[in-house]
């Protein structure tokens, strides 16, 4: 390969060379415009915010962290906030969490600091107290009253375990203060402690602390005012607050502002959003959520007060961030999943490159999921994310040619990863369309933003010079003539079938999942989904919602419509008023109704969507109860006539007069590429994705896999 190629390659993956000039114009002035606070200036107006990772736990950890963080302070963020750290026992997450209350915790400290400092980035501190939230059972609360997401019940607290607390709140601010820290951001939302005392919901005291707001106030004020006597003024306080908590006895916007106020006037810096808590029944953060949906709640604060706040939650592109500003909203903007995506977030929206962004698309299954796993987070479109350490990127020693053969996400993440390393890259796809299985997902309502993943590869490969050949089904003889001398077999899978004697499995009426959601096929009035995973809810949702596939979907440029927040809001009961009368903004909830009567079916017993994931999967079930969705299990599918479906459920023979029955009942690997038993290949072959194995196949598992072959080639 000529020299002046694989320097070029080799320049293209160090993060810093996005764009060597300086744009002449910034493609969004608010948003790289610098915010000076008095005693120092952010450089732009980009928070990365607070993620529980898994590294902040243990201090062998820190150097990962450090390098982490600095992967994106490199990337052009002007701030970034930790993951909440607690102030003492009481207030871990996790037994034996992430605390900074001892001397000898700040020189591990002092590792992210400077590694996040050297690039011209502020850094915060979120203390956080997780009150009756703690999966532990040192748990203590403002009142004896069980969290439903934590299995211990909380102690109540007592005027001197309270004065107590407050006090490492302030020693663990001055700690920060010395392990090189610009500031702190107090967590008084999510329904963490700090909030358990503002809620009448869970704050039931009777003595200072409880009763009126003035009273329930008093905790979060008092820690405010002691770690501003601790650090003094030349020091940012944050506080995260609970802007609409979407719970029932929730705050109205009228306490919300008063306790701002007040904040302001105790000395706190900046005013974060803090949305729902983790027990509310309204998603705020998935996929579904249309972008921004949250911001006129954290302007109503900002016109109250005259400190800068920071609008939070499904803030995923420039575009929207730039809008934000530009409106008044807020001062700042906070993304936190969409930096765990693309590390370079912010250094190529400032160079007009926002194509290029490796979009957050709100599925949660490697971040939150992993979380509540107790796994170490990483990022579903992006496995380098917290692995900076462990994944190095670097150019190969000997540039090969390579071929991969299917442009599916795993395909994708193999081709391009090669690319980057400067090998020469040609991908095969016998469809006229990058993305595969995306392309399926991507028009299943709430889920646009899965777009977005096949827009940034498509610029991407062509930005590294990766050959693309749509429309051609490879096979051997083809194959013999590329003389490749890697080929990465990445073909995904197919829909399976009804069995061969299954009755009526040949009907006009019996389509499989990818015909219906790419268009081929319409299905009727009444629709029978034979399975219940993952799949089985998509199309369920797609079907309820009247969804109609065109063929613009798969033009190149095309861009999605995003759903509407008011529409939102309905569908879920939040107040659509920024200036919310009432109790946690919460009204009454009124779905759109379904455009068809569907069935959704699994032949194992117990509740359907066992499987979802954690953290999204409630969304997903709720959704297709609001819209009518009935569910069978312990079905047994007997027979398809022109009548309907009929099934067998606890031995009584039934008939679903149905027009349609799609079919999601697994998938299997398509591999007939893959060399034979006793064959000699010209080339190294690798099967990754679907291709590899069709078992518990999700688009986390077949990115990464594509990601760590191409990482090894």
């Amino acid at each position: 390969m000529p020299l002046p190629f694989f320097k070029k390659q080799l320049a293209k993956v160090l993060p810093s060379k996005i764009k060597s000039d300086e744009p002449k114009s910034p493609a969004y002035p608010r948003l790289f415009e610098p915010l000076d606070l008095g005693f120092t200036t952010l450089k732009n107006r980009i928070v990365m915010g607070s993620m529980h990772t898994g590294l902040e736990d243990r201090f062998y950890h820190y150097g990962k962290l450090a390098t982490y963080f600095e992967a994106r302070a490199k990337g052009g963020v002007g701030l970034i906030i930790t993951g909440g750290i607690s102030p003492n026992k009481e207030g871990w997450l996790t037994p034996l969490a992430g605390t900074l209350n001892r001397s000898g915790d700040v020189i591990h400290h002092k590792r992210v600091t400077r590694a996040v400092q050297k690039h011209g980035a502020k850094i915060l501190l979120q203390i956080l107290h997780s009150g009756r939230y703690g999966y532990h059972p040192f748990v203590v609360a403002p009142s004896p009253i069980k969290s439903p997401i934590s299995p211990f019940k909380p102690r109540q607290m007592s005027i001197k375990n309270i004065q107590a607390t407050i006090q490492d709140f302030a020693h663990t601010a001055w700690l920060a203060k010395k392990a090189g820290y610009d500031g702190v951001e107090i967590m008084g939302s999510e329904g963490y402690l700090i909030n358990q005392f503002l809620s009448s919901r869970t704050n039931h005291r009777h003595d200072e602390y409880g009763g009126a707001l003035d009273n329930r106030l008093k905790f979060a004020l008092q820690i405010v005012q002691a770690i501003r006597e601790a650090v003094g003024e030349g020091f940012i306080i944050s506080f995260r607050l609970p802007m609409i908590e979407l719970i029932e006895d929730g705050l109205t916007m009228q306490e919300v502002i008063k306790i701002a106020c007040s904040l302001e006037n105790a000395g706190v810096t900046l005013l974060n959003t803090g949305i729902g808590w983790h027990e509310a029944k309204i998603p705020t953060i998935v996929t579904s959520v249309p972008r921004a949906s949250f911001a006129r709640y954290t302007q109503a604060v900002k016109q109250a007060v005259g400190i800068p706040v920071i609008a939070a939650n499904r803030i995923n592109m420039p575009k929207t961030a730039e809008h934000i500003l530009a409106t008044g909203q807020a001062d700042l903007v906070q993304l936190a999943r969409p930096l765990l995506a693309d590390e370079n977030w912010a250094n190529k929206a400032y160079h007009h490159q926002d194509e290029l962004i490796n979009t957050c698309i709100g599925c949660n299954q490697a971040c939150l999921d992993h979380t509540f796993a107790g796994q170490k987070v990483s990022c579903l479109v992006n496995p380098m994310a917290c692995h900076e350490s462990e994944y190095r990127l670097k150019p190969a020693k000997k540039p090969k040619k390579i071929i991969v053969i299917g442009a599916g996400v795993a395909g994708l993440s193999a081709a391009l990863t090669a690319a980057k390393r400067g090998h020469q890259v040609s991908i095969y796809e016998a469809r006229q369309h990058i993305g595969g299985q995306f392309n399926y997902a991507k028009v299943i309502a709430g889920k646009e933003e899965f777009f977005e993943t096949i827009r940034y590869f498509r610029h991407q490969l062509d930005l590294y010079q990766v050959q693309i050949h749509l429309g051609v089904k490879v096979d051997e003889v083809m194959l013999n003539q590329l003389s490749a001398d890697h080929v990465i077999v990445a073909t995904g899978v197919t829909p399976r079938m009804l069995p061969t004697d299954f009755i009526g499995r040949d009907l006009p009426q019996v389509i499989g999942y990818d015909e219906l959601l790419s268009g081929k096929k319409i299905a009727g009035d009444k629709v029978a989904v034979l399975g219940a995973g993952g799949i089985g809810f998509d199309v369920a949702e797609f079907l309820v919602n009247g969804s109609q596939v065109t063929d613009a979907v798969n033009e190149p440029d095309y861009e999605p419509v995003m759903p509407s927040v008011d529409d939102f809001f309905e569908q879920w009961g939040v107040a659509k008023s920024s200036h919310y009368e009432q109790s946690g903004g919460l009204v009454s909830p009124n779905p759109p109704k379904p455009a068809r009567q569907v069935y959704l079916l699994q032949r194992s017993k117990g509740k359907l969507g066992k499987t979802l994931n954690k953290t999204t999967g409630w969304v997903h079930k709720a959704h297709i109860k609001q819209a009518g969705v009935i569910q069978m299990s312990g079905v047994q599918y007997e027979k398809i006539t022109d009548e309907g479906l009929w099934v067998m459920v606890d031995g009584v023979l039934q008939l679903l007069r149905v027009d349609t029955v799609v079919l999601c009942i697994g998938q299997e690997s398509v591999n007939d590429l893959m060399p034979k038993l006793g064959s000699t290949p010209k080339a190294d072959f690798h099967a990754i994705g679907g291709a590899k194995s069709a078992e518990r196949l999700d688009a986390k598992r077949a990115i990464k896999e594509g990601f760590e072959l191409a990482l090894w080639l």
